[in-house]
């Protein structure tokens, strides 16, 4: 019976549903994170009278057809870009994205990665980098016994050097931007890396050529909604439960009808 396997992709379909809450629930305080939904497509259907189908000898036309679906398909699970909510933290080398943009990452590998993770640290040599220790680019380090630490809206770094009372320009953070954000490819560590759709990465100045600024002392949070994700979770449990139900009824359905044919 079409319906059991009908059913069957509806069940695997809020399966795939409940595993993308539940990664977007876990992740509810992770700095930077942006948030998944699943997205679906219905699956080729069955023909069995065609509309607008000639329906006699008299020309009359079918307004109707009759079609039989045959389930439901996962097509993709796209992250949603939308800004999270900035949380000031008082740490100097704290930063948050206002708008577009990504930090710079070097990987051990040589290749880059990209965050919206701004939770920055100094290495034991005084540069600035990840909480895995990848160094942020371009590469900025802070002399030692230096004070005054200030990163303006357009990312310059600033410090009073010792035996100065001026400060000093050191560096200058910059932003990557990219077409198709939804189209980066999630490596863990809070890092992406770009794909053939996310389009070619375009270094640039915050503030400047569409990129976001910069705000420090702060961190962008997680941008998932508890409330929407609950209200999505009882949908699915109940769209699996009934999908169930319905393998239940057309499995009761067949044994009918074998009773009937012996």
């Amino acid at each position: 019976m079409r319906a059991l396997d009908t059913a069957a992709t509806g069940m695997a379909a809020m399966d795939l549903q409940v595993q993308v809450i539940a990664g977007n629930l876990a992740n509810m305080t992770t700095t930077g994170f942006k948030s998944q939904r699943a997205e679906f497509q219905d699956l080729i259907y069955e023909h069995v009278q065609r509309i607008g189908a000639q329906a006699s000898d008299n020309g009359n036309i079918l307004p109707v057809g009759i079609e039989l679906g045959s389930g439901v398909k996962t097509v993709g699970t796209p992250r949603l870009m939308t800004q999270g909510t900035l949380s000031q933290t008082g740490n100097t080398l704290d930063l948050a994205i206002q708008g577009a943009g990504w930090f710079k990452v070097a990987m051990p590998d040589g290749t880059f990665s990209y965050t919206r993770d701004g939770s920055f640290q100094m290495d034991n040599q005084g540069r600035i980098v990840t909480a895995e220790g990848n160094l942020v680019q371009p590469t900025i380090t802070i002399p030692p016994n230096s004070t005054g630490l200030t990163i303006n809206q357009q990312g310059q770094v600033s410090v009073t050097l010792p035996g100065s009372t001026s400060s000093s320009i050191l560096g200058q953070f910059a932003l990557t931007t990219f077409i198709n954000d939804a189209g980066l490819q999630a490596n863990g560590d809070n890092l992406f890396v770009a794909t053939p759709a996310s389009g070619t990465p375009q270094d640039g100045t915050p503030g400047l050529n569409g990129a976001g600024t910069l705000l420090q002392g702060s961190l962008e949070q997680s941008n998932v909604s508890a409330v929407t994700e609950i209200s999505n979770l009882i949908a699915a449990q109940r769209a699996y439960e009934m999908n169930s139900k319905v393998i239940t009824a057309a499995d009761e359905m067949l044994q009918t009808t074998s009773q009937l044919m012996r």
